[in-house]
């Protein structure tokens, strides 16, 4: 891929970040009128109906080589099942907990991504990225618990995590078809998983909202998760699931000022603490990102005389070593992810 192909996809995952971190602030203003589950249908369909008018204004874009096909079945499967399970958990440990506590712990997709990308799906992770996974999971573990004197793991938190964990395999099962529609994908997920909550929603008792907060919930979904969505598949298909999922880690610290500003959300000594290694955790997983390994071939030829005879040997061997994006080098690039 070209460096300008790569800055580009990295603009597109910080987009996606920035409009992701939007919803938890906004959805804990709306849980108090909307019932968690359906909360979790409502950004979903606004996110499919959202991006299906837009595919539909800019036809132009799409390929028919593009579509999804019968071998994406399971992987397109996998993914509405796990978006339908993922905002379901979160919108519970919104409701449980603070907005804020939500959004740094939904860092920890990070870790889910990375370890489920290494084991299921072969990614490789560096050193430097298995430093960052435990300085993420440390600050989840202190973000979990209830207070410095208890050892109880809030009930908030474990929903977070669970849908931190079901996003990370959806983010690998998505990754498997990135390469297609985005539009498409998106609506599928909209549409799809959006259906399968309203179903549970209704099973289990809520009742639709006014208009005026289905309308807005629809919306924050189009912005939240449709165009997140969309800019994330885009640019998962030029940086593979680990790395998208690293400058996604903007999106909790976005969501964490959001939270302070608007819902005046005090910040405690740990959260303070938490914040701190997470900056940490998160620097090291965009500096591995950015990171590229480079294979510098070489050719040493050696002329030696031997009884009267002159030898000549050609050697070749490679240098490996590593750099940033700001070297425009002309080399064969090898990702570390």
């Amino acid at each position: 891929m070209t460096e300008q192909g790569k800055i580009k996809a990295i603009i597109l995952a910080l987009l996606a970040a920035v409009f992701y971190a939007v919803s938890i602030p906004v959805s804990k203003l709306l849980l108090g009128s909307v019932g968690e589950v359906t909360m979790a249908a409502l950004l979903y369909l606004g996110a499919g109906i959202g991006v299906g008018v837009l595919s539909i204004v800019r036809s132009g874009d799409r390929k028919s080589s593009e579509k999804l096909t019968r071998n994406d079945i399971p992987y397109v499967v996998g993914m509405i099942v796990l978006d339908i399970a993922a905002p379901i958990l979160l919108m519970f440990g919104i409701s449980y907990g603070s907005s804020s506590n939500a959004s740094l712990l939904s860092n920890f997709e990070i870790v889910a991504t990375t370890i489920i990308a290494l084991f299921v799906f072969k990614e490789v992770v560096t050193k430097r990225l298995w430093t960052a996974i435990g300085l993420i999971t440390a600050a989840s573990l202190l973000l979990g618990f209830e207070g410095a004197d208890s050892l109880t793991f809030s009930y908030g938190s474990l929903f977070v995590l669970a849908a931190t964990v079901c996003w990370g395999f959806e983010n690998n099962c998505t990754r498997k078809i990135s390469t297609k529609s985005t539009y498409q994908i998106v609506v599928l997920k909209g549409f799809f998983s959006g259906l399968g909550a309203l179903v549970i929603a209704f099973a289990k008792g809520e009742n639709l909202p006014e208009i005026r907060l289905v309308a807005v919930a629809m919306l924050l979904g189009f912005v939240a998760y449709g165009m997140s969505i969309f800019l994330y598949v885009r640019a998962q298909s030029t940086l593979g699931a680990a790395k998208t999922s690293a400058y996604y880690a903007v999106a909790p610290f976005v969501g964490a000022l959001l939270s302070f500003v608007f819902l005046h959300e005090s910040l405690g000594a740990i959260f303070l603490i938490a914040l701190l290694i997470m900056v940490a955790g998160s620097a090291l997983v965009v500096a591995d990102t950015l990171a590229q390994s480079h294979n510098h071939p070489h050719q040493h030829t050696f002329v030696h005389t031997h009884d009267g005879t002159t030898h000549q040997h050609t050697v070749s061997h490679s240098h490996l070593h590593s750099h940033f994006l700001t070297d425009r080098h002309n080399h064969n690039h090898l990702n570390y992810l």
